[in-house]
């Protein structure tokens, strides 16, 4: 009786349907973020807000939110958004990160923007 049964599942295993294959899929292409250029970046990442102001002049805003710190420099070119955090508890902060943008919001690259505000300094 157990050969019967063993009999019938072996038959109707036969009897199952090859899984479908699936059509292949095709990946839409990821649209990256757009690249920065970090050339002209090197005077003004890593140092303090002392350097920027004697690169840029006054900052348009100072934010300051603990021991961080935002500087906005805006030309009619491009405003700059340069974040300055201590490298370690008790230290000076240093700008680790720049944003730039339009004055109407669309991206900008952070080196022209950096060359813009520089010679906005040497106008003044």
């Amino acid at each position: 009786m157990k050969q019967h049964g063993l009999i019938a599942t072996l038959v109707l295993a036969g009897c199952a349907s090859a899984p479908a294959t699936r059509p292949a899929v095709r990946a839409e292409p990821v649209e990256r973020p757009s690249t920065f250029s970090t050339l002209g970046l090197q005077q003004v990442v890593g140092h303090n807000a002392r350097t920027l102001e004697g690169l840029f002049g006054k900052p348009d805003l100072d934010v300051r939110e603990g021991a961080a710190r935002k500087l906005q420099f805006r030309s009619p070119v491009c405003v700059l958004d340069a974040y300055l955090y201590p490298p370690r508890s008790g230290a000076e902060p240093l700008t680790t990160y720049l944003d730039a943008r339009l004055p109407d919001g669309r991206d900008f690259d952070r080196a022209s923007c950096v060359a813009a505000l520089g010679k906005r300094q040497q106008a003044r």
